[in-house]
């Protein structure tokens, strides 16, 4: 699933589900190359032997920029900031050439590497032995206090006890607010000080990461000490967001043992995604990459594990011990030569004889994952980078219930149907080609689709008093530099020369509608202004990222930016959830509102953020109720608070396609201002609120949205195959093309079979080919001047008189049905 900012151009999620293109092969496939994404370099090709990176062809650079890991750059990073420095390859392309030396069972490296860790245990214990344990407070978010807990002794698994057995043991982790530490806890001391390792590709994978305050709350391990009073403990299970990532997490530390004791690979990075997980490891540059048949070797490694119940344990380690105890993994001791300081430390957990790099938290035991499945697998490279080592990726999933796994087996089979470009196909309506990648091709059914989702959009804008606007295609960079989009945005533009100065084409409006904005003198009366634009977006997508209509170089959106006086916040934004309410209904989908506030580095005075959150909290009151909604505290951009409306397709699936963004930078940026009517000197201008919002965002891609939320039966409004004319003979033909005229004049699309097919083939042709209605034609509807109705699941609806056919329709049309 893609969660994707297209109104700013933040890049949220990055996770393909298949490859570009779906093959089955008893070989190699042919012409398929191993391409650069904007994380990883991956080819999706499950079952197949994927191909190695050609390491004498660095990847694409944009203004040669130098990235880490050598000199290729990795084009179309997220524009957010990095959760620390970019892991380096120590000067080298490939680190990993002589480390693995073919495919073997339990290497010795293995128990080496676990002897050493006992050695730094028993380091660690000797420290923990001088703590004083103490008296501390623990309160549950009930308000009640947990007497008899003990700060060096008592774990959050204890107090669940103290509660019931049972929620000690469905607990998968700890949520934990302190209000103070005890004074002998140094977070510094207990690894808890510098960067999380694994949070940024963690964001890659869709999971959302948040920043703790110095009191938390924390994540925090069932079975690990409190260093501290607790103002509020918590026990997430399951089906909390964040006891997923963590269960998850773990999941892969099994893989990822699974991995070293069956084929003796190089563990390099194994994140939790949104739904599942993976791990990238190195098997050499030999014939040694992963295969289908080795998820059935994997999957049994880990039930052992699991029966084992292995514990999850902690530990807290130096810079130089982690060097010592992961000397035989290059791709390790990268990351601890970049991402952990000089004298810092830092923490790895243990399970069984795998000992990794990680922040934790995780499940107490192995033996909480009951159900483990390999979901596919495919080709990277290290960092990113095709000149960089190339690796094998597995993904899982896991579950706390073996009936889980089968409802996720049952659901992804359902996904393959309703794959939006298996229909697209099956129905003509989009196709791809080599010489543009990433753009498509809308053939003209397809269109029909895509110029009805505008229009319908545009039906919208008429009622709600939005302009619709036309901007230029190209810009001179000056406008991105002042925009601020240049500085982190570039590397994922097309770029070029003209004249001797340096343009591109445009990847999002809202620069260009700042310039028509300001190209006036604008009064308080004015406002409020709300300038939509339907133009043409381009985005420098690496060809290895692109995924059908979900990622691509080209699309639309509805996106629309609405300048306000500072009062006039709630009522627009009201505006703009009903507005988003309507669209979402029509579609039948369901939806969630979240308000996303000021982030630790936002820019701007308090007191404004303070104002419009308050504005959005109460335009969110009024219109979902009190309650109804949630808040994600310092989620918000750096530029303004958001509202993150996450959709619900059929199969519950979340999209997050409609946004609504407050912006007090651009305005600033672009000096933006308008006549407030005031006499006082100082007052007689000030600057507008900008407020970013789309309803459907990129028109691609809620295409494909919308297409497998329908799975390809599209409703009557929508469909670009209305109705096929049947008829049983020849001798009828003359009628049937008075029928399409009919329905054609009230523009409707119809279409008449003159095949000299049976009767029975061509109506089940027309189902097929998901025609909401085929109107059988014969001598008695000829006579009667009338039509026989069947619907696309076969249902005989009977005759209906063909001066009542265009009333009947119009009415399921105009209901959006």
């Amino acid at each position: 699933n893609f969660i994707f900012n297209s109104l700013t151009g933040h890049l949220i999620i990055h996770h393909t589900i298949m490859g570009k293109k779906e093959k089955k092969s008893k070989g190699k496939p042919e012409g398929v190359a191993l391409n650069a994404t904007s994380k990883f370099s991956v080819l999706d090709f499950p079952g197949l032997t994927q191909p190695k990176p050609d390491v004498s062809s660095p990847s694409p650079t944009s203004g040669g920029t130098t990235t880490a890991g050598g000199t290729g750059g990795a084009q179309g990073r997220r524009a957010t900031s990095s959760s620390g420095p970019l892991i380096k390859s120590e000067g080298q392309n490939l680190i990993g050439t002589g480390c693995f030396e073919g495919r073997t069972k339990n290497p010795s490296w293995i128990a080496d590497r676990a002897n050493f860790y006992d050695v730094l245990k028993q380091r660690r214990d000797a420290e923990f032995s001088s703590k004083i344990p103490a008296a501390i407070e623990v309160i549950l978010p009930d308000g009640k206090k947990v007497e008899g807990c003990e700060g060096w002794v008592t774990t959050p698994y204890e107090v669940a006890r103290k509660i019931s057995q049972g929620l000690a043991d469905s607990s998968i982790v700890a949520r934990v607010k302190y209000s103070d530490f005890l004074p002998d806890y140094d977070a510094v001391e207990d690894g808890m000080a510098g960067v999380d390792i694994m949070a940024e590709e963690m964001e890659d994978g869709g999971v959302e990461t948040k920043e703790s305050t110095k009191l938390g709350p924390y994540l925090w391990d069932m079975n690990r000490v409190l260093v501290g009073s607790v103002s509020k403990l918590e026990f997430l299970k399951f089906d909390d967001t964040d006891a997923k990532t963590v269960f998850w997490h773990s999941s892969a530390h099994m893989l990822g043992e699974a991995l070293e004791h069956s084929f003796g690979s190089k563990l390099t990075i194994g994140p939790p995604l949104s739904g599942g997980f993976y791990y990238d490891c190195y098997m050499g540059e030999g014939n040694f990459n992963l295969k289908e048949e080795d998820y059935k070797v994997v999957e049994a490694e880990v039930s052992k594990i699991t029966k084992q119940k292995q514990k999850f344990e902690r530990l807290v380690l130096t810079k130089e011990e982690g060097l010592e105890l992961f000397a035989s993994n290059p791709f390790k001791l990268s990351i601890f030569n970049t991402k952990v300081g000089d004298g810092e430390r830092t923490t790895v957990y243990r399970c069984g004889d795998l000992i990794d790099l990680c922040r934790g938290p995780h499940v107490q035991h192995t033996g909480k994952v009951k159900a483990f499945a390999c979901s596919r697998h495919s080709a990277t490279c290290w960092l990113g980078e095709t000149s960089n080592d190339s690796l094998q990726r597995m993904y899982g999933i896991s579950f706390p219930d073996k009936k889980m796994l089968k409802v996720w087996k049952e659901n992804q089979e359902k996904a393959k149907e309703r794959d939006h470009r298996r229909i697209a196909n099956a129905q003509q309506l989009v196709m791809f080609h080599e010489l543009s990648p990433g753009s498509a091709f809308w053939l003209p059914h397809g269109t029909r689709i895509y110029q009805k989702l505008m229009n319908y959009i545009r039906d919208h804008y008429w009622k709600r008093g939005y302009d619709e606007i036309i901007t230029p295609n190209i810009y001179n960079l000056d406008l991105w530099h002042q925009s601020g989009h240049a500085l982190h945005y570039k590397d994922a533009m097309f770029c070029f020369p003209v004249e001797n100065q340096e343009f591109a084409l445009k990847p999002m409006n809202c620069p260009g509608h700042c310039l028509m904005f300001a190209n006036s003198i604008r009064s308080y009366r004015d406002l409020p202004m709300r300038f939509a634009d339907f133009g043409v977006l381009h985005r420098n997508e690496l060809s290895g990222a692109l995924t059908g209509l979900t990622r691509v170089r080209r699309f639309q959106q509805d996106d629309a930016h609405i300048y306000c006086r500072e009062d006039q916040i709630e009522s627009e934004v009201l505006g703009s959830l009903e507005f988003m309410k309507e669209v979402y209904t029509h579609f039948g989908m369901t939806y969630k509102l979240e308000l996303s506030t000021r982030p630790k580095k936002a820019l701007g005075e308090i007191d404004m953020w303070n104002k419009a959150e308050k504005a959005l909290a109460n335009a969110m009151n009024e219109f979902a109720g009190v309650g109804n909604w949630k808040v994600n505290p310092e989620d918000g951009a750096f530029y303004g608070p958001k509202i993150d409306i996450k959709v619900m397709d059929a199969m519950e699936r979340i999209h997050q396609c409609a946004t609504i963004q407050l912006d007090f930078q651009l305005p600033i940026r672009f000096n933006l201002q308008y006549s407030t009517g005031s006499k006082v000197k100082g007052e007689e201008f000030t600057r507008p609120v900008m407020v970013h919002r789309a309803m459907l965002g990129s028109v691609e891609r809620m295409f494909a949205v919308l297409c497998e939320h329908y799975g390809g039966k599209w409703p009557l409004w929508l469909s670009p195959r209305q109705f096929m004319i049947v008829p049983i003979h020849a001798d009828y033909n003359g009628y049937c093309e008075k029928v399409r005229k009919v329905l054609h004049d009230a523009k409707f699309y119809v279409d008449v079979d003159l095949s000299k097919e049976k009767f029975n083939k061509k109506v089940r042709s027309a189902q097929i080919m998901q025609y909401n209605f085929q109107l059988v034609i014969g001598e008695a509807e000829t006579t009667n001047e009338t039509v026989n109705i069947r619907t696309r699941d076969n249902k005989i609806e009977g005759e209906v008189k063909l001066s009542d056919l265009v009333a009947k329709f119009a009415a399921l049309r105009d209901e959006f049905k």
